[in-house]
């Protein structure tokens, strides 16, 4: 089957206390958003790859991209009012069957091993999403202000790329949008699919604060 990437970067960098975009911070001279796009070339030089941005930050991008020699091939897709919105402009581009992966523009560091396997589970059942193990404790916090612990062992964490056969995917994406669409799994089960569970890997992590950046800085120098 064909393979697609969308990435989605539509972030503002609010909680980066930067006055950027967190996409296009840098890491050893490189912005996120550009260890992302190599890293899933890296993986399948033959992927096709599209980039979900907010029109305002476009022009940015392209000047970043010349100014860096920045060539790896692939289209660009306007950002929308949400991530759900971002999501079906990137898949308009799509016009083939095939599978696609879904991801954070601000995870760079997720394997390939990870991406092979939601690939892999994509294409044999329809959609695929990777999933980590709770650490911390958990607990629930009840109406009354009183909080409950719960068993962190029926809990996962959700990470990106959330991966799907383009037509299922596509067909989920006409639903209209509500609140609860947090995720592209979240999207695909209210159109009555099931996606499967792959294991994540820990340092696929979301850059979201400064501390994450941080730890980016370390494990990407490595």
């Amino acid at each position: 089957m064909k393979r697609y990437a969308i990435i989605v970067a539509g972030g503002k960098g609010t909680r980066m206390g930067k006055d950027i975009p967190k996409q296009f911070i840098e890491i050893n001279g490189k912005a996120i958003l550009a260890h992302t796009i190599e890293n899933f070339h890296r993986y399948d030089p033959d992927m096709e790859l599209i980039v979900v941005l907010p029109a305002e930050q476009q022009a940015y991008w392209q000047q970043w991209r010349a100014a860096h020699g920045m060539d790896i091939p692939h289209r660009v897709a306007h950002g929308g009012e949400t991530r759900f919105h971002s999501v079906r402009n990137g898949l308009s581009l799509i016009t083939d069957d095939g599978v696609v992966a879904i991801h954070d523009g601000v995870r760079p560091l997720v394997s390939h091993t990870v991406i092979a396997n939601c690939f892999e589970a994509a294409e044999e059942s329809g959609g695929a999403i990777p999933v980590m193990p709770l650490i911390d404790s958990l607990r629930r916090i009840e109406p009354d202000e009183s909080s409950q612990a719960v068993d962190r062992s029926r809990y996962v964490t959700v990470q990106t790329p959330q991966t799907f056969r383009v037509k299922e995917i596509k067909q989920a994406y006409t639903q209209p949008y509500v609140p609860s669409f947090t995720d592209d799994a979240s999207v695909y089960e209210a159109a009555g699919y099931t996606p499967r569970l792959v294991e994540g890997n820990r340092e696929n992590l979301k850059i979201t604060l400064p501390i994450d950046l941080a730890l980016a800085e370390i494990l990407l120098n490595q």
